[in-house]
């Protein structure tokens, strides 16, 4: 029998929705992780380095020709100025529609010179391919850097002064734009920076006990492309015609996943029930984890 991994936004947004509560209850509370999404991609998806190369993998998933070179997030950013100093908004933008990217995109190209190729797989994901001497830094993941004051996340020393000059350089060519001079006359947020974040090669190979992945998250759909996983779209209905034989991981970390969760319980518990899966793994992105297996549906005397 198979079990189902699912990944779900903060724990914390949890506490209204008294039906998921119930469920968890019948099931078994394990131990808190750390950096709860990239222990489970690591813990699933087996390849060389440290660090998951997002940009390389998301390219790889659109385009399939990443295997040579590094390559690092160029998104399009939404950064607020305040009195102190300014702060990461939105990273990415994802209103962009794609004759905007690629406006914008065109505009910013000449900022890189030789030092890299700016590449738009879509209207939100912007990715760069460097040149083989171009120096990389230590860039911030943008779910870590939202909200922050830039001082803090953009990257540091020596090794990252030409990527704050870009930086500067892209927010000033940005400001002046276009695109964003009709997108603020529209309401919507300018795209008024580009954040550098997940640099890295290709690996040579991803191993994974995974037979279906269903996300809409670029990078985990690179490294199923990789795995040779079955990709399918994160829907209930994806899900029951995907087949009943393996291993699967559903990600519902997105900023609706907990609101769409009453559309999945009905599934989990007749998966369990069916024995479908033989346990089903909820991992939510603050670290907390819940492992419910067939015989835990007997458990009726729980509560919350």
């Amino acid at each position: 029998m198979s079990t189902l991994h699912v990944l779900l936004p903060p724990m914390r947004r949890m506490q209204d929705d008294s039906a998921l509560r119930a469920w968890l209850a019948r099931g078994d509370r394990l131990s808190e992780i750390q950096a709860a999404r990239t222990a489970v991609l690591r813990e699933r998806f087996q390849f060389a380095g440290d660090a998951i190369p997002a940009a390389a993998l998301r390219h790889h998933c659109h385009a399939g020709d990443a295997e040579r070179g590094v390559w690092l997030c160029a998104d399009p950013a939404w950064v607020r100025s305040e009195a102190t100093g300014a702060r990461l908004m939105a990273c990415p933008v994802d209103d962009v529609s794609a004759a905007d990217a690629d406006e914008l995109a065109m505009a910013l190209r000449p900022l890189f010179n030789e030092a890299a190729a700016l590449v738009v797989d879509t209207p939100s994901t912007w990715n760069l391919r460097l040149a083989g001497e171009t120096r990389v830094a230590a860039f911030t993941d943008p779910a870590d850097a939202l909200g922050a004051s830039l001082i803090d996340v953009l990257p540091e020393g020596e090794a990252g002064r030409a990527w704050r000059r870009l930086f500067n350089e892209a927010q000033i060519l940005l400001h002046a734009h276009p695109v964003n001079a009709r997108r603020t006359a529209a309401g919507k947020a300018p795209v008024n920076a580009l954040w550098f974040w997940g640099e890295g090669t290709l690996p040579d190979s991803v191993e994974t006990d995974l037979r279906y992945v269903a996300s809409t998250d670029d990078v985990l759909r690179g490294l199923a492309k990789m795995a040779g996983a079955i990709r399918i779209e994160p829907l209930p209905q994806a899900m029951e015609a995907a087949g009943k034989a393996g291993n699967a991981l559903l990600d519902l970390q997105m900023p609706d996943g907990l609101d769409r969760i009453s559309d999945w319980l009905p599934s989990f518990r007749r998966w369990l029930r069916d024995k479908r899966f033989r346990a089903i793994s909820l991992v939510f992105a603050d670290g907390g984890r819940f492992r419910i297996r067939h015989a835990h549906r007997l458990r009726f005397w729980r509560k919350t």
